[in-house]
């Protein structure tokens, strides 16, 4: 019987993790398939926060990134991996633009002299005893290029969830599909428009303080049923 494969980090790997983080290390980690299209890359991990006040304790550096991940979204990164390289800055992807085509250019080749030449460079033609200069050729032309359609790629956020698209002229190369909260926010670190990320940050306020007010109200349920049991095992 095989056993089946460890998803995530272990508490004992991400004590190790911490060791090297205090030995001045930054360990490096896999992500993997629950932590969406990055699925497979390297980055390193530079800090470790509180598991007890959040899921995503565990920052990682990704490219020009650091953002926090849960343990299930990473993995030890295999012997000899390398993380992923810092890119330029600016943005990874461009937002509803045509893809730029470029023609290639088409030089016409000079004729060498041989013999008699008109002015145009190409030899003369004898006729009857008189020189009548060859015809001049028109010039070459660089061939036309039809341009290729414009690629749109939408992000959007609607009843609590975060969608992304993508489609080239009329044709859809990805429906609408849901991602994850923490993808949505290194997609708009990569484009650098004034408001977009405030925006975000506006949404995920808003989110967050939802998500504590519900577990305060989970929390005092909680606290209710424990207190009629404690009074029932009294009573018993």
């Amino acid at each position: 019987m095989v056993a089946a494969a460890q998803v995530g980090l272990g508490i004992d790997e991400v004590q190790a993790i911490r060791d090297g983080l205090a030995a001045g290390r930054k360990p490096k980690v896999q992500f993997t398939e629950s932590a969406g299209q990055i699925a497979g890359q390297i980055g390193q991990v530079i800090e470790l926060g509180d598991p007890s006040e959040s899921d995503e304790f565990v920052v990682v550096r990704f490219g020009r990134d650091e953002l926090p991940f849960s343990p299930g979204d990473l993995r030890m990164a295999p012997r000899g991996a390398e993380p992923e390289p810092v890119v330029p800055a600016g943005p990874a992807f461009v937002l509803d633009q045509p893809v730029p085509v470029k023609a290639s250019p088409v030089k016409a080749a000079a004729a060498k002299p041989v013999g008699d030449h008109d002015e145009a460079g190409l030899p003369a033609q004898r006729k009857g005893g008189d020189e009548v200069a060859a015809p001049r050729k028109a010039a070459a032309r660089p061939a036309k290029t039809k341009p290729a359609p414009s690629l749109t790629v939408t992000l959007a956020y609607a009843e609590g969830e975060w969608t992304v698209a993508a489609n080239q002229g009329a044709k859809a190369l990805a429906k609408p599909y849901v991602i994850r909260p923490a993808e949505a926010l290194r997609m708009v670190a990569l484009v650098d428009v004034p408001g977009v990320q405030e925006a975000v940050e506006q949404i995920m306020s808003a989110e967050r303080a939802e998500a504590e007010s519900q577990a305060q109200r989970l929390r005092a349920e909680l606290a209710e049923v424990e207190a009629r049991l404690a009074e029932l095992g009294e009573a018993g």
